[in-house]
């Protein structure tokens, strides 16, 4: 792949990405009590894909298709969160070359591994990002924003750590493991 360049495997998974994005956010999430929070099943499918096409890619799905959402849901995107659904798409994608599920190692290890390192990258999105981005661009109240930012820090770490770790595993166990076909003699 040239550096400089999309590829098109890419730039295909970022428009199917964003509209399976889009479908989760917009009809497969279920409310959590918390004005405008809620329990969202997109965060499992996005850990999953950007894991598997990269943070340019992971970035790009998150964004639009949380933009998508909210323009189609209220008229306007809500920046701070849509960065923040960028922000999780990136962090995630981060982890492309380094759990092996194209090679069909999805370890033990590398399950705790993933799912480490997307509690931390929630965290920083609902718990740091949202609710600093709601306080500057909207002026929201903290104790409010901060509330949210909590309870989606837990929602979406326990749907991208469910559902993306079986999406994950199941992908691995589909490819061939590297080195398991030996030459005949």
């Amino acid at each position: 792949m040239n550096r400089k360049h999309l590829s098109i495997r890419t730039v295909v998974a970022i428009g199917i990405g964003t509209a399976i994005v889009f479908l989760l956010k917009r009809w497969v999430s279920i409310p959590s009590g918390v004005p405008n929070t809620n329990i969202d099943t997109s965060y499992g499918f996005l850990g999953f894909a950007a894991v598997l096409f990269g943070p340019i890619a992971g970035f790009c799905m998150g964004f639009l298709g949380h933009a998508l959402t909210d323009f189609t849901m209220y008229g306007m995107p809500w920046w701070s969160w849509v960065i923040s659904t960028g922000f999780v798409g990136l962090g995630m994608g981060l982890l492309h070359h380094h759990l092996g599920v194209d090679d069909g190692m999805f370890t033990t290890n590398k399950m705790v591994i993933y799912n480490v390192w997307q509690i931390l990258i929630n965290f920083i999105a609902w718990t740091l990002i949202a609710p600093t981005g709601d306080i500057l661009i909207y002026a929201e109240p903290a104790n409010k924003v901060f509330l949210q930012g909590f309870v989606s820090t837990i929602t979406n770490s326990l749907s991208t750590g469910v559902i993306g770790t079986i999406l994950l595993a199941s992908y691995a166990a589909t490819k061939l493991k590297r080195g398991s076909l030996r030459k005949e003699d």
